[in-house]
């Protein structure tokens, strides 16, 4: 591949490759040097591009990969530091972090129960933070149909979650008085 041939195929893709990133970094500058650095692999595989069927899907899985390993490097410290961090850090904590837990695989049952188009076009919008006219080219849709589409699915999300939060208090509430004789 030249480097023409690479200026028109895979630059392009600099802004979906941040968008993703900075989504699964959580951090504008971690997710440039992500991008930067899946540029430069796929500069120094130039020559095997050819052999690939979709560079796009090909750029995603590395910067998938490369803010993966971002993220483990980031976490990886002695193992003197992890014992005295478990056993200094505090059950709310830990509490706290297996609420967001459950609540993340809640939403995402919750989206995965969405008609196929609506999980289609709140994935390109939350996760891939896709703009609507973006959403429309790869959808074939118009902007108003893809804006109702999104609204939908995340009201329905929310009323969803709502729901089952709602149902886990009442349900606590009631565990509560048996114990306390109400």
């Amino acid at each position: 591949m030249l480097a023409k041939e690479f200026k028109t195929l895979v630059l392009p893709l600099s802004n979906k490759l941040h968008r993703f990133a900075t989504r699964l970094t959580q951090n504008d500058e971690e997710a440039r040097d992500a991008v930067q650095d899946v540029f430069l692999k796929l500069w120094q595989k130039r020559s095997n591009l050819d052999r690939i069927e979709n560079i796009e899907a090909f750029a995603m899985r590395m910067i998938k990969n490369k803010c993966y390993d971002l993220h483990r490097a980031n976490r990886a410290y002695s193992l003197e530091e992890q014992q005295t961090g478990w056993q200094n850090e505090t059950k709310s904590d830990l509490s706290e972090e297996l609420e967001l837990s459950e609540t993340a695989r809640i939403i995402r049952k919750l989206i995965d129960g969405l008609p196929e188009l609506q999980q289609k076009i709140m994935h390109m919008r939350d996760i891939e933070q896709l703009t609507y006219d973006e959403i429309a080219e790869q959808t074939g849709l118009n902007v108003n149909a893809i804006r109702v589409n999104l609204s939908r699915a995340r009201k329905k999300v929310r009323d969803e979650l709502f729901k089952y939060q709602e149902y886990g208090i009442e349900k606590n509430q009631a565990n509560t008085a048996k114990i306390l004789g109400g």
